[in-house]
C-alpha cells in the first residue's frame, strides 16, 4: 500500500474530534474542499469509508472508529520525529476566563500539544480583569477574555459567547418561591444582563450561592441547589438548559476577544490553533 498522508490523517483527526469539515478546515489554514479532497482520498486509499456525512452532521463510521487510535497514534509519532532534533523549548502563558472553560478543554490542550510539542504552555484561569491586568504587567503571553468594559484596548472579537440557564436533569422549581439562582456575584455583568432580564420578565428571584467559575457554578447546579448562569460551552455534564422549559428570557451574548502581546509565528501559529479550536 502506498504511504498514507499524515496530513490527510490529520485532518481525519480533527474533523473527528470538531465533528465539522468547516471548522477542522479553519485549524488547519485551509479550506473545506481541500480538507474533503484528502479525507476521500484517505477513504479511496483505505477501502473504507471513515466517516458518515449528512446535511447537518459528521461523525464517524464503524470502520472509522477503529482507525481512530491507529490514527492518533501515526500523528503523535510523526510530530514528534519531526521535532526530533528541536531542541528550543518556547513559553506560552494564556490567560482564558473562568466562565468559558468547559469540559473540552483537554481538547483544547490537546490541539496545542499536537501542533508543537516542545512548547511549554501555562494555563490561568480567571476572571476578565485579572488576566488583563497579567497581560499588561507582562506575566501573560496573550487572554481569551469578555469584552473587557475598557474598550479602547485594541483586541481582537473573535466569537461571540451565548449564556443561559442551567440546572439538575430533572430539577423542577418549587412552587411559589423565588427562582433560587448560581452565580459569579454582582461585579459579574453576565450576572448583571441576568437578573436585569428576569426583572423585565416580573420573575421573582433570589441569589442562594456565588462561585467564581463555571466549575464551580455548574456544581451547584448539579448539586440541585440553584439554577446556574453559565456559559452554554461550560455547562457540565448532568445539567440542560432549563430556559424555555421554565419560561426564563434569553440572557445577551458575549463578545469574547484576544489580546495578545505575541510577534513571533510559532507562538501566534499556536495561539491561533488554541482560537480556532474554541470556535
Amino acid at each position: 500500500m502506498k504511504a498514507m498522508d499524515v496530513d490527510a490523517v490529520r485532518a481525519f483527526l480533527l474533523v473527528a474530534d470538531l465533528q465539522s469539515f468547516t471548522r477542522a478546515a479553519d485549524v488547519l489554514g485551509t479550506t473545506q474542499s481541500a480538507v474533503s479532497i484528502k479525507l476521500r482520498r484517505l477513504e479511496e486509499q483505505l477501502g473504507r469509508r471513515l466517516l458518515e456525512r449528512t446535511p447537518r452532521h459528521v461523525r464517524l463510521s464503524a470502520e472509522g472508529l477503529a482507525f481512530l487510535g491507529v490514527a492518533s497514534e501515526l500523528v503523535s509519532s510523526h510530530d514528534r520525529a519531526a521535532a526530533a532534533f528541536e531542541t528550543e523549548q518556547r513559553r506560552l502563558a494564556i490567560g482564558i476566563n473562568q466562565q468559558l472553560v468547559g469540559s473540552e478543554l483537554p481538547f483544547l490542550l490537546r490541539q496545542m500539544r499536537d501542533h508543537d510539542p516542545n512548547l511549554l504552555v501555562e494555563i490561568r484561569i480567571a476572571g476578565t480583569n485579572e488576566l488583563m491586568q497579567g497581560l499588561e504587567q507582562g506575566e501573560l503571553d496573550a487572554v481569551l477574555v469578555l469584552r473587557p468594559e475598557d474598550r479602547g484596548k485594541r483586541g481582537k472579537a473573535v466569537f461571540a459567547e451565548s449564556f443561559s440557564w442551567f440546572a439538575a436533569a430533572g430539577w423542577e422549581p418549587r412552587a411559589g418561591q423565588p427562582l433560587p439562582l448560581a452565580t459569579q456575584g454582582e461585579s459579574c455583568r453576565v450576572r448583571i444582563d441576568a437578573v436585569r432580564a428576569l426583572d423585565r420578565a416580573g420573575i421573582e428571584w433570589r441569589e442562594i450561592f456565588v462561585g467564581k467559575g463555571a466549575a464551580i457554578l455548574g456544581a451547584a447546579a448539579i448539586a440541585g441547589l440553584a439554577v446556574a448562569v453559565l456559559a452554554r460551552r461550560a455547562a457540565p455534564p448532568g445539567t440542560v438548559d432549563v430556559g424555555a422549559l421554565l419560561s426564563l428570557p434569553p440572557i445577551r451574548s458575549q463578545d469574547v476577544m484576544l489580546y495578545s502581546n505575541l510577534s513571533d509565528r510559532r507562538t501566534r501559529e499556536a495561539l491561533r490553533i488554541l482560537t480556532l479550536a474554541f470556535q
